[in-house]
């Protein structure tokens, strides 16, 4: 082994040639590697001569860049603690200018995490000054990482220099880049929660207005989070003069994604803004939401229409809900867009505890209903998901008849992944229906799925087969599904053989240990000498399978001799899987 050279700068030049190496991922590495070279340079050489060649080389792969601003973050204790925080400013200062946004974001990251590990001393000589170049840079890239980093110098910071902060954050909301003002609104509500409660009035509450009026549609959409922010920290007194004027302007704005964005928010602006002022404004804007030209808008508010109106305020809750609401969701029942009616299916069965039982049957029963028979599966698979909750007030039996058809349909769907969700919603059909109606209706359609040509639809039939037991018990096993399952052990197809088997795996610990002897155990011998090697070593598996729920008995005489068998058979996959189960069994 060679020797290392006394050159004191040889990790240095071991990084420059692996930095200039064309190989994009020799120079990836050697970036991920800094701290380590860090710590064979020690904190002094780490400072005067690795961060100083950092600094000199951002010109890199983005990738490369990226890995770079991740691992300042963490460089503090390597350069001699929090003492010396400010000497990592440079290096992230450059790669908080590069074009590359996650670039930047990641820079702007870890100048996040190490402004708070500065004294006030040094964030006042080092950090404030940082910013202030970055907010007045000539590149739109500086002035866009800038934003970000307002609201954590400012809090600790002397009263001069926070005015200067202000003022630049202002500026940077004026800016004449569309970028740079998407960046200062996104930061706004940060900003908010740090600075002081007159400043917020006289200066952000102007500037977030102005932001709300921006040309740029991308900038208007981002002041409706500011405003939640902005809304925390005023009184109720100064909401309706100073916060009002600007959310109806935002509400009624042309473009539809500032719209959208409002309706996303909306239940957040609901709680923030107060019952009265949702009485009085809320209310109507969220019905002009509600039948907004654009279908996306009123998905996004059919959304929130349950969280909407379990905030209103008590003493108009059913009135607003009555006379407001249930008429745009009768109109969005019958939206042509499937979007908007799967959204409201999602939410409308929620209302029924909101609205009480006379309510429920006399309003969003018939809509229920209509929704069952809608043309589209997502719809009526969002209102059966639901059923709890109309259970709960009204009971299933009016809902029964309507339900019927539309499981039926759902249930022999073309698309195999609607025909799968409505697999995993049994168990629930199950419990709201009862065993009675369960049986009569449904229980032929859970063992027609066990032989579907679809692998994941057989598959997830036998996992509902096993929590239809454990909801009804192994005797409702043994009378309806156990005969199935004899039938496909039976039958000329191997696939449903195989599925036969699988079904038994599940329902051997549901079913206990008396019916998996007596009943299922010897369905599983007499495939043992199936012609297909498949369902042969999925006999083996099976018994190991069954093993903890079977007595010991039964696996010497019974299960042991068979898996024996298989162990001498001519196929290695069965061989392979029966001494397998052999050592587990023991």
């Amino acid at each position: 082994m060679e020797e290392m050279p006394e050159d004191s700068l040889y990790p240095i030049a071991i990084l420059i040639d692996e930095l200039r190496n064309e190989d994009v991922q020799l120079r990836l590495n050697s970036i991920k590697k800094l701290s380590t070279i860090a710590l064979a340079l020690g904190v002094e050489r780490t400072r005067s001569e690795l961060l100083p060649f950092l600094t000199d080389t951002i010109y890199d792969e983005d990738e490369v860049l990226l890995a770079l601003a991740e691992q300042l973050g963490t460089f503090t204790p390597l350069i001699g603690g929090p003492e010396y925080v400010h000497t990592l400013l440079p290096p992230l200062e450059s790669l908080a200018t590069v074009e590359e946004t996650v670039v930047r974001d990641k820079a702007l990251e870890s100048l996040q995490n190490i402004c708070h590990q500065h004294s006030q001393e040094n964030l006042e000589q080092h950090f404030v000054p940082l910013v202030k170049r970055l907010a007045s840079g000539d590149w739109f890239t500086s002035r866009t990482s800038a934003c970000g980093l307002f609201s954590v110098s400012y809090p600790r910071v002397s009263d001069a220099n926070k005015a200067e902060l202000r003022n630049h954050f202002r500026n940077l909301c004026q800016d004449d880049t569309p970028m740079v003002r998407r960046a200062a609104a996104n930061k706004l509500g940060d900003f908010a929660k740090v600075l002081e409660q007159e400043y917020i009035k006289s200066e952000l509450i102007p500037i977030w207005a102005n932001l709300a009026q921006d040309e740029q549609d991308s900038v208007r959409l981002l002041t409706v989070d500011g405003c939640i922010s902005v809304v925390n920290f005023l009184p109720q007194e100064d909401l309706e003069q100073l916060v009002m004027p600007v959310l109806r302007q935002l509400v009624d704005d042309k473009s539809w994604r500032v719209r959208y964005s409002v309706a996303d928010k909306f239940t957040e602006l609901q709680k923030a803004v107060g019952p009265e002022l949702t009485k009085a404004d809320l209310v109507p804007a969220f019905q002009n939401l509600l039948k907004d030209c654009e279908a996306e808008v009123r998905a996004a508010a059919a959304q929130k229409i349950r969280d909407f109106c379990q905030n209103l305020p008590a003493d108009v809750q059913e009135q607003v809900i009555m006379n407001n609401i249930m008429p745009c969701i009768r109109n969005l029942v019958s939206d042509p867009n499937q979007h908007v009616k799967t959204a409201l299916a999602s939410i409308i069965m929620g209302l029924s505890p909101i609205v009480g039982k006379q309510n429920t049957v006399e309003h969003l029963l018939p809509l229920f209903l209509s929704q069952l028979k809608d043309e589209c599966p997502e719809v009526r698979l969002n209102i059966i998901s639901n059923l709890d909750c109309v259970n709960e007030v009204i009971g299933i039996q009016q809902l029964s008849e309507s339900l019927l058809p539309a499981i039926m349909e759902l249930a022999e769907d073309s698309k195999w992944r609607v025909r799968l969700a409505i697999i995993e919603y049994m168990p629930l059909l199950a419990s709201q229906l009862g065993m009675d109606f369960f049986n009569e209706k449904l229980n032929t359609l859970c063992l027609t799925w066990l032989v579907d040509h679809v692998y994941a639809i057989r598959e997830a039939a036998t996992q509902n087969l096993k929590k239809l037991v454990e909801k009804f018990g192994p005797e409702w096993a043994k009378g309806t599904v156990i005969p199935k399952v004899v039938s496909m052990s039976q039958d000329q197809n191997y696939l449903h053989r195989m599925t036969c088997l699988f079904c038994i795996n599940v329902l051997g610990e549901a079913c206990g240990p008396e019916i998996t002897n007596n009943l299922l155990l010897p369905i599983v011998q007499s495939l043992a000498s199936d012609s297909v090697a498949n369902v042969r070593f999925n006999v083996a598996k099976t018994f190991q399978k069954l093993g903890p729920v079977l007595d010991q008995t039964v696996k010497q005489n019974q299960v042991k001799p068979c898996l024996n068998k298989l162990n001498a058979d001519n196929d290695v996959d069965v061989r392979y899987f029966a001494s397998e189960a052999l050592e587990v069994l023991g």
